[in-house]
Formats: structure tokens, C-alpha cells, sequence
């Protein structure tokens, strides 16, 4: 299973497709894909047919958008999120299904903007609301997606740049730990529990080279789905490159790892770490 922030599949698709026949997941969690769900058959319908996925997509024409491809079932399809707030209307921002017996919900959490304001409070309140709904679904279950939260000051490359801004506050932090207390497990962490981790590097100021990034795209999943984890890495070769998003592929593999227990980081991290207090996010350059 893999999850990733494409941040526009109509410009990544000279890099989604080759990725698919590389990798060959058996269930893809797709975030910020910038298409209507018509246009996004109209694109992809053949293409992923064409390579044995069933397809399930909610999205918008300009912004958001999230889908599932799935090579193992895609049952029970429903997107957004019942009780969910908009902003002022319901946005694209998750799509849920049934994969290979796992309630599977790809998602895409509000960015929130800026601390305190009506964005950042929209975002807790989505949040509560996915809560709701992954505590009221089956045992097996996983939520993958870009969640716009780093965990703890490990997931960012220094707490000291992140400072007033989103992502590592106390209250998105704490909505994120709610959702986990239904019972999902942050498999990527628990398996590599020391490691220097990130999926996101801004694409300003060469963030990606100098491995000055955050890890913001989580797959979560239920004690019984997590129980069968044998290998969770970070695609940073997707990363790499011309066109790339500016987020990189999780996965996960469950029951079996093919490709082998291949570490977190595949390759390896790009640059040492930073000294604490030494860089600073392109925006507050």
C-alpha cells in the first residue's frame, strides 16, 4: 500500500504512471489531485485499467481531490466525511473504501494557514469529524494521506523554523493524537522509531538537497492491519528528478515485503542534519 500527495496528477502523470509500473502497489491513496471526477476517469480511466486498478476518486476542478486505486477490491465507496464542516461548502478531501478486507480512507487535511485562524479552526473541526467516522468503522482499517501535522519535533528538520506556524501546534497536534486514540497506530514510526523521517520538502531554496523537510503524509492503521507491517519506507527516489511533487510516496507492506525490509529512506538522506536554529523555511527568509 502506498500513499501520496501528487499535488496535481495531471502534472505528474509523465511520473505517476512510470512510478506505478515500478512499484506495482496493490492499493495507491492519492491526495491533491486537482481534478473533477469526470476528468480524472477521462485522464486515468484506461491507463489504470489498463494496469489492473479499480479506481475511486472525489475531487474538485482547481484544488483538493483524493482517490484510491485498488487492485484488491474497491467496495463500499464513500466520499467525504459525514459531519464534516466546509469551508464555507464541503471540500474534496477524503474518499474511503474497502481494499482487500480494510476500510481504507485516502485523505487530505485542511492546511489550516495560519494559528487561530477560521482555516486552522475549520482544520481541528475536520478532524474531529474523521475521528467520528474512523471510530465508528471495522477493525481493520487505515487512514493514509497528507494530514498537514508533524507528529512530534522529530518529524520536522528543526522545531526552532517552525515557530509560529502551522503543522506543529499544540492543538493540531492533540486533534491528531485524538484520532490515533481510536486505535491507529503510526506504522511508519513505530517501525523506525529513531529515524530522521520526512515526506514533504518545500520546493524553494533546494530543501529537497539539503534534506530540510517534514513528515507530514501518515499511514495509520489499526491494531490488526499494523500487526502485519513487515516493511514501511519512504519513497525519496520519487522525489528526485524532473516534475516531482513536492511530497514523496509512503509505503507500507503488509504480510509480505517483496522488495525486501528496504529501511525508511530509500536512498538515503540527501544531507546530514542542521544545526538546530541554522535554517530557516524559504518564507520566512
Amino acid at each position: 500500500m502506498a500513499t501520496w500527495n501528487v499535488n496535481s496528477v495531471k502534472q505528474r502523470l509523465p511520473r505517476l504512471l512510470p512510478w506505478l509500473d515500478q512499484r506495482r502497489p496493490d492499493v495507491v491513496c492519492l491526495q491533491e489531485t486537482k481534478l473533477a471526477d469526470d476528468r480524472f476517469a477521462e485522464l486515468l480511466g484506461e491507463e489504470l485499467g489498463n494496469r489492473g486498478y479499480a479506481f475511486a476518486a472525489h475531487g474538485e476542478g482547481r484544488w483538493n481531490g483524493v482517490a484510491i486505486l485498488s487492485k484488491v477490491g474497491l467496495d463500499d465507496v464513500a466520499p467525504g466525511v459525514d459531519g464534516a464542516p466546509g469551508f464555507p461548502d464541503p471540500e474534496a478531501r477524503a474518499v474511503a473504501a474497502t481494499c482487500g478486507g480494510i476500510r481504507v480512507h485516502s485523505v487530505y487535511v485542511p492546511n489550516g494557514r495560519e494559528p487561530d485562524s477560521d482555516h486552522y479552526r475549520y482544520k481541528l473541526a475536520w478532524l474531529a469529524a474523521l475521528r467520528d467516522v474512523v471510530a465508528a468503522g471495522p477493525d481493520s482499517a487505515m487512514v493514509c494521506g497528507d494530514v498537514n501535522i508533524a507528529p512530534t519535533d522529530a518529524d520536522v528538520f528543526d522545531p526552532d523554523a517552525y515557530i509560529g506556524q502551522t503543522h506543529v501546534t499544540p492543538p493540531e497536534r492533540a486533534a491528531l493524537t485524538e484520532l490515533q486514540e481510536v486505535g491507529l497506530r503510526d506504522v511508519v514510526r513505530d517501525r523506525w522509531p529513531a529515524e530522521r523521517i520526512f515526506t514533504y520538502w518545500d520546493y524553494r531554496a533546494g530543501m529537497f538537497h539539503k534534506d530540510l523537510g517534514m513528515r507530514i503524509d501518515l499511514m495509520l492503521a489499526t491494531g490488526t492491519v499494523a500487526e502485519r507491517v513487515q516493511a514501511a519506507w519512504v519513497d525519496r527516489q520519487a522525489r528526485k528528478g524532473t516534475g516531482p511533487s513536492d511530497h514523496a510516496p509512503v509505503f507500507v507492506d503488509l504480510d509480505e515485503a517483496p522488495d525486501g525490509d528496504i529501511g525508511p529512506v530509500v536512498p538515503p538522506p540527501s544531507a546530514p542534519a542542521a544545526k538546530r536554529g541554522s535554517a530557516k523555511l524559504p518564507q520566512s527568509r
